[in-house]
C-alpha cells in the first residue's frame, strides 16, 4: 500500500478505536490480551504511539526505548490516547518522503516503515478494543489485511527473535479467496521464509477471506474462523509461537 493510503488507515483505526474504548469503559476486559482491561490497552497502544512520533519528529537513528506508560484513566486517559493519535498522524502526514530515522522492519523507507507499522499496530488493538466493546472486531478493509498479512509473514517472522520454529522442515501456506493473494511460508529451525505465490507441496494450508487471515494470524480470531487443511498441528504451533512481544 502507497504510504498516504496506510496514514488514512491509521486515522481511521485509532478514530474506532477510541470509540470503541470510551463504550466500553476502562475497566472492561479485553477478552484478545488476557489479563488486560481496557486502560491497559489505551495505555499501551497510546504509548506506542508517541514513541514512534519520536522517531519521525525528532530522526533519532538509533532505537531509544518508550517513555513509559502514564498513571491516567478514564476520560483523562482516553483524551490523552487521542491526543497521541493526533500527534503521530500529523508527523507522518507532514515528514518528507526523505525522513531519515531508526526502523525496525524491511521498507523502502523509514517514513514507509512507520506509516504501515503503526496503522496495523493500530488496527490490531482497533479488534482488541471492538472486541472488548462489541464482542467481536468490527470489519478489515481486504487491501488493507492483505498488507499486514505481508507485513507479518515476510517481516516480522523472517527476524531472529521470531518463536515460529519447526524442528524439520515445514511448509505452510497462506491464501486469501477473496483477494487471490498467496504465500508460502518455508519454517524451519532457522527464521522463517516467505515467499509470494504458491507452487510446490505444503504441510498446512490456512485460506480464508483476507479479513478472517489478518486477525487468524493476528491472534484475534480463533483458528476455526479460517479453513484449515493438512497437518492442523502446524497450525496450532503457530498459534502457539506467533505472538508479538
Amino acid at each position: 500500500m502507497e504510504t498516504a493510503a496506510l496514514i488514512k488507515s491509521l486515522v481511521r483505526e485509532g478514530q474506532l478505536l477510541a470509540a470503541a474504548a470510551d463504550a466500553a469503559g476502562p475497566g472492561a476486559l479485553v477478552p484478545t490480551c488476557p489479563g488486560w482491561r481496557m486502560r491497559d490497552l489505551l495505555r499501551h497502544t497510546g504509548t506506542v504511539h508517541r514513541w514512534a512520533t519520536s522517531f519521525v519528529t525528532e530522526g533519532h537513528t538509533a532505537y531509544r526505548p518508550e517513555a513509559g506508560e502514564p498513571d491516567l484513566d478514564g476520560d483523562a486517559l482516553l483524551a490523552w490516547f487521542r491526543e497521541g493519535h493526533g500527534l503521530l498522524v500529523a508527523a507522518l502526514s507532514e515528514a518528507p518522503a526523505d525522513l531519515a530515522c531508526w526502523s525496525f522492519l524491511p521498507a523502502p523507507s523509514p517514513l514507509a516503515f512507520w506509516a504501515r507499522r503503526q496503522a496495523h499496530e493500530t488496527a490490531v488493538h482497533r479488534a482488541d478494543a471492538e472486541s472488548a466493546s462489541d464482542g467481536k472486531p468490527g470489519p478489515v478493509a481486504a487491501e488493507f489485511a492483505v498488507d499486514g498479512i505481508d507485513e507479518l509473514l515476510a517481516a516480522f517472522h523472517a527476524r531472529r527473535k521470531s518463536r515460529v520454529r519447526t524442528a524439520t522442515p515445514k511448509v505452510l501456506r497462506v491464501a486469501t479467496t477473496d483477494t487471490g493473494d498467496v504465500w508460502t511460508v518455508r519454517l524451519s529451525q532457522e527464521p522463517a521464509r516467505t515467499e509470494r505465490g504458491g507452487e510446490g507441496p505444503c504441510d498446512c494450508e490456512l485460506s480464508g477471506s483476507a479479513e478472517r487471515l489478518y486477525l487468524t494470524l493476528w491472534n484475534r480470531l480463533p483458528l476455526d474462523a479460517v479453513s484449515v487443511t493438512g497437518d492442523a498441528a502446524l497450525a496450532r504451533l503457530w498459534r502457539k509461537t506467533s505472538g508479538i512481544a
